[in-house]
C-alpha cells in the first residue's frame, strides 16, 4: 500500500510542479490513430476493431534492451523476460503455452508473417528500432489472420518518414551497452530505411549476459499511380545465457545465482546454458489497384531460423527454414455519402521444412546424438470478410475463415525410420464486430468470435523429446463488449471492456521431474476478465508547459480450469497459474518548452499461481521507473536528446516469467533491481530543397 501511495504522490506532484518542452511527431498522442487491423485503414474513432498501440510515447520509456515496459502499458497484455532475450508475451493469458518463447499470438512485420509455420515467433529478433509503431488486438483474430486463440500482433514502418540520420548510444548499469543507427534517404515516392542495433548487457544474475546485432532494410517504392512495392529484410544475430530457474531456497538466499548442480544434472554454468540464434527473413509485397473499387496486395516472403542451446538436459540445434505468401483483395463501393461497403478475401499459406537434432550436452558442446528429426510443417488458411459502415453511426465488421495445418515428423536417428503425421481440417473461425456511435464523445463496441489454435511444434516435439501427435488443436469462443468516452474535446479519454473467453481442449504445459517440458489438453478454462484505461492530456501552465499526458490501464483476471482431471489430480475450479489476477500500469509525461522532459513510470502485478494445484506463487511487486533528459534543436537540421533514467526505484526482488508446473519447485527467475542509465542520440534531418 505505501508503495502506491509514494507512486500516486510522485505522479501528482510530476504533473503539477513540473514544467516542459514542445512536443515532437513522435509523441503526438492528441493525434488520431489509424487502425491498420482487419483492413480497416481507417481512424480509430471509425473502426469496429478494437485496436490498442505501442508507439515511441509508451515504448521509448526506459534503455532500450527490451520492450517490456512498452507492452505492459496496455491492459490485457502482459510481456515477461525470464532473463534478457527470454521473452514471453501474454495476452489475456495465452502464456499458458510457453515455457519460453511466444506462441499462440501470430506476429507480422510489414506484412510479412513473422510467425513461423510451426507456430512459434522469435521476438526477441526484432530491436526498438524495427517498427514506427505496434498494434495490437486481443483475443481470436482467427477470422482474417489464420489459427490462433491469444491475439494479433502487427509491426509496421514508414507511418512517419523524414530523409535524415541518426545515431544514439545507452549505457548503464550491468554493463550495459546498446548502440542504434537508421539512415531514411529517398523521396516520397522512393523511400528507404537502414537500421543498425547493437544490444549488449552483462545480466543481473549470473550467466545472463546478452549481445545482439541486428540490421534492417526496408524500401519502399511506387512503380506507378497503380502500383506500389514494399520489400523488407531483416536480419539478426544473438547470443544470450539462460540461467535457469531457482527454488524459493535458493531465490530467497541469492536472486542473483543461476541454477545449480541438481539431481544428476549439472549447473547452468558449467553446462554452459545459451541460445545462439540467427534470424533472417525477407519479403516483397505489391499493393495494385486493379480498378476504381479493387485493390490487391499480395506479399511473397522466406525466412531460415537457425538455433543451438545447450542446455542442463542436452544440447539441442535446430534449423527452419520456411516460406510462405498472403494475398488480400480488397473491394470497396460507397453506397452512399456517409455509408460504406468494404469486401475483403484471400488466403495465406506457409510452409516449413525443419530439422531438429538433439544431443548430450558435454560442457556447452554436443556430445551423443540422442534424436534427429525431420519436421514438414504446412498451414494454410482462406477468408472472407465484409465491413459495414451505415451513415458514420453504425460500423459492422465480419469475417470467416478456414484453416488446414498438417504436420509430420521423420525420426532418423532410430531404425526402422518411422514418419508420424496429423492433420487439423477445416477449423472455421467466425467473427463478427459492431461498433456504435451513439455520440461524437461515446461508443459502444461488442465483439462475438471464435479461435482455433493447433499445437506448435515445440508442444508436438517438446524438450522430453517424445512426439506428441495426439494432442488435439484448442478451440473457444470469446465474447467481448467494451464502450469509451470522451470528455473535454479529446482530452480524457475512457475506455472499459469486459471479455468471457471459454477454452477447449486448453494446451497446458507441465514438466518432468527432469525439468524437461511437455504439454496436455486440459478439458476447458474460463477466461474472464475486466479492462480499464484512461488518457488525460491537461492543460497546466502553458506558458511553460508544452505538452503533459497521463495514462492509466488497470487489468482484473478471473480465469479458472472448468473440468480438468489428470490421472488421480484434479484441478477443476482451481486458478490458472502464470497469469496473475490484477495489472495496473501509469504513466506522466511531461515536456517543457525550454526542452526539459520527464518520463514516470509505474507498474503493479498481484501474486501469481505458478502451479496448477495452486499450491505456489510468485509475490505481487512494485515497480517504479523515471527518466529526465533534455531535447534541443540546432540550426533547424539536428536534433540533440540527452537522457538518464532509473528502473525499480523500489529496489524490488521480484520473479519476471516464472517457470510453470516446474519440479521441485524450479519456479523463479529474479528480475534486476534497481538500476540506472543514461544515453545521448544526435539526429540529421534533410531540409527540403528551396524553390
Amino acid at each position: 500500500m505505501k508503495h502506491i501511495l509514494f507512486t500516486f504522490t510522485f505522479l501528482l506532484l510530476h504533473i503539477c510542479c513540473f514544467p516542459q518542452e514542445e512536443q515532437d511527431d513522435s509523441t503526438a498522442t492528441l493525434q488520431e490513430v489509424t487502425v491498420r487491423a482487419f483492413e480497416q485503414n481507417r481512424k480509430q474513432s471509425n473502426s469496429a476493431t478494437a485496436v490498442k498501440y505501442i508507439e515511441f510515447n509508451n515504448g521509448d520509456r526506459n534503455n532500450k534492451t527490451s520492450l517490456v515496459n512498452g507492452f505492459n502499458t496496455v491492459a490485457g497484455v502482459r510481456m515477461e523476460e525470464r532473463s534478457p532475450g527470454s521473452y514471453r508475451i501474454n495476452i489475456r493469458g495465452s502464456s499458458l503455452r510457453s515455457p519460453f518463447g511466444v506462441r499462440n499470438v501470430k506476429v507480422y512485420w510489414n506484412d510479412i508473417p513473422v510467425t513461423d509455420p510451426g507456430g512459434n515467433t522469435y521476438f526477441n529478433q526484432f530491436a526498438w528500432n524495427n517498427f514506427s509503431y505496434i498494434e495490437i488486438f486481443k483475443g481470436p483474430a482467427g477470422s482474417l489472420y489464420g489459427a490462433g486463440t491469444g491475439g494479433l500482433i502487427l509491426m509496421n514502418n514508414f507511418r512517419r518518414w523524414q530523409p535524415g540520420i541518426s545515431l544514439e548510444y545507452v549505457g548503464g548499469t550491468y554493463n550495459l551497452h546498446n548502440i542504434f543507427m537508421a539512415a531514411r534517404f529517398g523521396k516520397n515516392e522512393n523511400k528507404n530505411l537502414l537500421t543498425y542495433a547493437h544490444n549488449q548487457t552483462g545480466g543481473y544474475r549470473m550467466q545472463s549476459a546478452l549481445r545482439r546485432d541486428n540490421f534492417s532494410w526496408i524500401t519502399q517504392m511506387k512503380i506507378s499511380d497503380k502500383q506500389q512495392l514494399t520489400a523488407s529484410v531483416l536480419f539478426s544475430d544473438m547470443y544470450y545465457q539462460t540461467p535457469g530457474a531457482l527454488t524459493l531456497a535458493e531465490y530467497n538466499a541469492d536472486p542473483k545465482a543461476a541454477r545449480p548442480a541438481a539431481g544428476g544434472f549439472p549447473s547452468a554454468v558449467n553446462a554452459r546454458a545459451a541460445i545462439y540464434q540467427q534470424n533472417m527473413t525477407a519479403g516483397l509485397t505489391s499493393a495494385y489497384q486493379i480498378s476504381k473499387n479493387v485493390k490487391n496486395t499480395t506479399t511473397l516472403y522466406g525466412a531460415f531460423n537457425r538455433v543451438k542451446n545447450p542446455a542442463v538436459r542436452n544440447y539441442e540445434r535446430r534449423t527452419e527454414p520456411s516460406a510462405g505468401g498472403r494475398t488480400v483483395f480488397n473491394w470497396i463501393k460507397k453506397p452512399g455519402d456517409q455509408s460504406n461497403l468494404q469486401i475483403v478475401a484471400g488466403s495465406e499459406f506457409q510452409q516449413g521444412w525443419f530439422n531438429t537434432q538433439v544431443a548430450r550436452n558435454r560442457n556447452g558442446n554436443p556430445d551423443t546424438l540422442q534424436t534427429n528429426d525431420d519436421i514438414n510443417y504446412t498451414a494454410y488458411y482462406f477468408f472472407l470478410q465484409g465491413d459495414l459502415t451505415v451513415n458514420e453511426g453504425w460500423f459492422i465488421n465480419t469475417g470467416f475463415s478456414l484453416n488446414k495445418t498438417k504436420v509430420s515428423f521423420t525420426r532418423l536417428s532410430s531404425y526402422p525410420v518411422v514418419k508420424q503425421s496429423r492433420s487439423y481440417r477445416n477449423e472455421p473461425a467466425p467473427r463478427i464486430s459492431i461498433r456504435k456511435n451513439i455520440s461524437n464523445n461515446w461508443h459502444i463496441k461488442g465483439t462475438v468470435s471464435r479461435g482455433f489454435s493447433p499445437p506448435t511444434i515445440a508442444e508436438l516435439l517438446p524438450s522430453t523429446g517424445v512426439i506428441s501427435t495426439g494432442l488435439e488443436a484448442e478451440y473457444g469462443w470469446n465474447t467481448e463488449v467494451s464502450m469509451g468516452y470522451n470528455l473535454f474535446h479529446n482530452r480524457l479519454r475512457l475506455e472499459a471492456a469486459g471479455f468471457n473467453f471459454r477454452l477447449n481442449n486448453a494446451l497446458v504445459q507441465r514438466r518432468d521431474i527432469s525439468g524437461a517440458d511437455f504439454f496436455v489438453n486440459a478439458g476447458n478454462i474460463k477466461q474472464r476478465g475486466l479492462e480499464f484505461t484512461a488518457d488525460l492530456f491537461p492543460l497546466l501552465f502553458r506558458s511553460i508547459i508544452a505538452y503533459s499526458n497521463l495514462n492509466f490501464a488497470y487489468t482484473f483476471n478471473y480465469f479458472r480450469y472448468g473440468s480438468f482431471v489428470r490421472g488421480t489430480d484434479d484441478f477443476s475450479g482451481k486458478t490458472v497459474p502464470s497469469v496473475p489476477a490484477r495489472t495496473f500500469s501509469a504513466l506522466a509525461d511531461l515536456q517543457f518548452k525550454k526542452g526539459f522532459y520527464s518520463y514516470t513510470t509505474y507498474y503493479a502485478a498481484s501474486s501469481i499461481f505458478l502451479n496448477d494445484g495452486n499450491t505456489a506463487s510468485a509475490g505481487a511487486y512494485h515497480l517504479l521507473g523515471w527518466r529526465i533528459g533534455r531535447r534541443k534543436t540546432l540550426q533547424n537540421k539536428y536534433k540533440l536528446n540527452i537522457y538518464a533514467g532509473a528502473d525499480n526505484l523500489f529496489d524490488e526482488t521480484y520473479s519476471l516469467g516464472n517457470d510453470i508446473n516446474a519440479p521441485a519447485g524450479r519456479f523463479f527467475n529474479a528480475a534486476p533491481r534497481r538500476n540506472y542509465y543514461a544515453g545521448i542520440s544526435l539526429q540529421w534531418i534533410k531540409q527540403p530543397a528551396k524553390k
